[in-house]
Formats: structure tokens, C-alpha cells, sequence
């Protein structure tokens, strides 16, 4: 009996010992950060999801998809304010600690420039783009929503940068669930109307604006907890002095170029069928991107809200810990992307009539064509962690410009004749470009790192 329980101990204590080699050391504090972000992430999506449902069923099709294709084009616009900055600062405070405190003062003065352009774009758009009154109504009381993304953006940056994950998981509730409040409005009061929600929109935006704003002073006063290089430390005069907007654009506009080229990938095809088809069909593919948006807060949680100060800081300081979470991360997103891809096909055509009702039925086949994007989207954000770091940044840059291109030209091509079906068709396509031009990146990548280390190797032992 003895024997057997001392074999028993003994085979737990190499389990554990073989999960810790395969799942990196720390894996149980990562786990459990991963599952909180991930279930605030299931709730956002999931009041997302209840949010765009009861719109859509109390608007209907036609005064939905005014509605859609207005905060999409708000939503697309959005990411100028800052132009990627924050992803910069996550890089800057990885690789200099402290000292990255230093770029502060300059880019208050980029955020401040780049939102004012951002505003300027949405009301020059409403003014001379919009082809109708309602649009422009909506384009107008929606454009405080950029200054509501460039907030909440800044505060996910501070608390990605103290560990504090809790908050940041809250902060990000706050827009869903007040926008969920307003849909059970419109269910409530059956006289309200698009304008109303659009009203309330604007009126949460500001709002969120305002909440965040003592917090926003603190850190532009640079009131940081960094986490992982140790206690604050005072730095020499030289190395604190402020580089200039020069300076930080050249270290900035590969972040700033993603940040907006993305939503203008994801979008394009919302927009394009409200201005080559009409607001209802633009209202059925919004509803198909919702359900897109949902699935991919997977690796988004994972990548973008877990793991990517973690990446700059390891790329700098501990590359084979990067390497290794990046091969590891590679197998398990394409794994899980297959799975829910799957998934998504085979029950999308008997959930989506009774969730969405009968004048929404097209959603249903548009979902199946974009369930070809779930893996290829899941491996292209595991893959692409290895080029949100050091100087390589440019590389995703030319895979989001090329897949963007596509995602335009064949959404201009196919909508005419193919409406909704020739979108989801074009998104696929400009999946399938953005993961090629990704795994192209990463290897251009490998090279040069390789090229680095040769005449290091070279000098360490001459005679090799």
C-alpha cells in the first residue's frame, strides 16, 4: 500500500514536472489572468451580442443598418486618434522601463493633434460625404464616440503596463453595458427610435470621456506603477530629455498605420454596401461581423489585453521565453480556431432565425462563408506577436496594407453583383492575404535576426 502511494505521488509530481516543461513556467498565474480576461471578454461580447440583437429586432433592417454603417464608419475613422501611440508606449516601456517616460510629454501633444484630426475627418465626412440627412444626423451626434475609443485605448495601455488586468477588464464593460442599457430602452418604449440610439451613443461616449479623465491626468503626470523592471528609479537629465515629435513618428507610425488600417479592413465591407446596396443589406452583414467580433475577442484577449506588454518586454530581455510562447502559441490558436470555426458553421443555420428573426435570415449564410476566417485569423494573431516587437513592427504594416488592398478592390468588385456573399467572400480572401503576408513577415524577420547573430558568433569563436 505504501509502494502504492508513493508511486502515485511520484507520477503526479512528473506530470507536473512534464506540464511546466510544455507550458512554460508560471503557467498557472498566466492561466488564471487569461480565464479572468476571458470571461470579462465573454461578457462584453455576449452584451454586445444581447445589444446588437434587440437593435436590430426593434429597428429593422433598413433603420439598423443606417444605424450600423454610421458607427462603423465613426468606428473606422476612430483609431487616428493617437494613431497607435499606445502600442509604441507598451514597446518604449518594455524595452527602456522608466526611462520610457521620456517620450510622455511629446506624445500628449501627437494625441492631442491626431484626435483633433480624427474629429475634424467624421464631421467632414458627415458635411460632404453623407448622402442623406439621416446619415449625417447620425455620422455628427455619433463623433464623440473617437474620443471615447482614444480614452479607453489610453487607460487599457496604463493598466496593461501595472498588471492591473481586473481593471482593465471592468473599463472595458463600461461602453458595452451602458450601450446594453439603451437597447433594453428602445425594447421598453416601443416609440423611440434610430435617433435615439444614436443620441444615447454620443451621450455615453462623452460620458466615458469624462469618467476617465482623472485617471487620464495622472498618467499624463507620468503616475505609473510600472511592473517587471523593478522599483522607479531617477535617470540622468540626458537620458530624460523629451526627443521631439520627430523622433516619436519615426518610432510610431508602424503602430499608427496598423492601428487605422485594420478597422478599414474589418469595415469596408459595412460601409461599401451601405453606399453600393443600401442600409438593409449593410444591417444583415453588421450582424455577421457582430458574431465575427465576439469570436475573435479570443485572441484578442489573449494577444492584445494578456500578453503584449509581456512580448516587448520579453523580446528585449528574454527571447528564448518569446520564441517559445510564440511556437506554443502558433498550435493552440489554430487548433482552437478549427474547433469553433466548425463550431460556428454547422449551428449557425439554426440559431441565427431564432435569434435574430426571420428578416434576418441571410445572416446565417453569410456566417458560414466567414467561418473560413475563424482559423486563419486565429493563427495570423499568434503569428503576427512575433512582429508587434523590436524593430519589426513594419512588417505587419505591409501585411495589413496588402490584405487592406484586397479587402477594397474585390468588396468594390463583388457587392454589386453578389451583395452580401460577394463581402464575406472578399473578407475571406483578405484573411487568407493578411495570414500569407504575416508568415512572409516572420520569416523576413528569422533572417535578419539570423544575419545579426552571425558576426557575433563569428568574433565568440574565430575558429568555427
Amino acid at each position: 500500500m505504501a509502494s502504492d502511494q508513493a508511486a502515485l505521488v511520484a507520477s503526479r509530481v512528473t506530470l507536473r514536472q512534464r506540464l511546466s516543461r510544455v507550458l512554460m513556467p508560471g503557467w498557472r498565474s498566466a492561466l488564471a489572468t487569461i480565464s479572468m480576461l476571458g470571461a470579462g471578454s465573454a461578457l462584453n461580447a455576449a452584451m454586445v451580442f444581447v445589444t446588437q440583437t434587440l437593435l436590430a429586432r426593434e429597428l429593422q433592417p433598413d433603420a439598423y443598418g443606417l444605424f450600423a454603417s454610421s458607427l462603423a464608419t465613426v468606428t473606422m475613422i476612430g483609431p487616428l486618434a493617437g494613431f497607435g501611440l499606445s502600442q509604441f508606449r507598451l514597446k518604449a516601456y518594455g524595452v527602456e522601463g522608466w526611462g520610457a517616460a521620456r517620450w510622455l510629454p511629446t506624445s500628449l501633444r501627437f494625441t492631442a493633434l491626431t484626435t483633433t484630426a480624427a474629429m475634424a475627418l467624421v464631421v467632414g465626412w458627415a458635411l460632404l460625404v453623407a448622402p442623406d440627412a439621416q446619415t449625417r444626423f447620425a455620422l455628427l451626434v455619433l463623433s464623440p464616440v473617437v474620443l471615447s475609443l482614444c480614452a479607453i485605448e489610453l487607460l487599457q495601455n496604463r493598466f496593461r503596463l501595472e498588471d492591473r488586468y481586473a481593471h482593465m477588464a471592468l473599463w472595458l464593460l463600461a461602453i458595452p453595458a451602458s450601450r446594453l442599457v439603451v437597447a433594453l430602452l428602445l425594447l421598453l418604449v416601443p416609440r423611440l427610435t434610430g435617433r435615439f440610439v444614436a443620441i444615447s451613443y454620443g451621450a455615453i461616449a462623452l460620458a466615458i470621456v469624462a469618467w476617465a479623465w482623472p485617471q487620464l491626468k495622472a498618467m499624463a503626470r507620468g503616475d505609473i506603477d510600472l511592473r517587471g523592471h523593478g522599483p522607479r528609479i531617477e535617470l540622468p537629465a540626458e537620458r530624460m530629455r523629451d526627443p521631439g515629435m520627430a523622433a516619436l513618428w519615426a518610432e510610431a507610425w508602424p503602430y499608427g498605420l496598423a492601428a487605422v488600417l485594420y478597422p478599414v479592413f474589418f469595415q469596408v465591407s459595412t460601409i461599401l454596401l451601405k453606399y453600393q446596396v443600401g442600409d438593409s443589406q449593410a444591417g444583415i452583414y453588421s450582424l455577421a461581423l457582430a458574431v465575427m467580433v465576439a469570436v475573435y475577442l479570443i485572441p484578442q484577449t489573449i494577444y492584445q489585453k494578456y500578453l503584449l506588454s509581456k512580448l516587448h518586454r520579453w523580446a528585449a530581455h528574454d527571447p528564448p521565453k518569446f520564441w517559445a510562447v510564440y511556437r506554443r502559441g502558433n498550435v493552440l490558436m489554430l487548433l482552437a480556431g478549427i474547433g469553433i470555426g466548425i463550431a460556428m458553421a454547422v449551428v449557425s443555420p439554426w440559431v441565427v432565425p431564432v435569434v435574430f428573426g426571420a428578416g434576418y435570415g441571410r445572416v446565417a449564410s453569410i456566417l458560414s462563408v466567414l467561418a473560413v476566417c475563424v482559423p486563419i485569423r486565429f493563427l495570423s494573431s499568434a503569428m503576427g506577436s512575433a512582429l508587434l516587437t523590436e524593430g519589426h513592427m513594419r512588417f505587419r504594416v505591409y501585411a495589413m496594407a496588402a490584405a487592406t488592398v484586397v479587402a477594397v478592390a474585390l468588396n468594390a468588385l463583388l457587392i454589386p453583383s453578389f451583395g452580401v456573399i460577394g463581402a464575406a467572400s472578399a473578407t475571406v480572401a483578405a484573411e487568407a492575404v493578411l495570414l500569407l503576408g504575416t508568415h512572409v513577415g516572420v520569416r523576413r524577420f528569422h533572417r535578419l535576426r539570423r544575419a545579426e547573430l552571425v558576426p557575433e558568433r563569428v568574433i565568440d569563436d574565430p575558429g568555427e
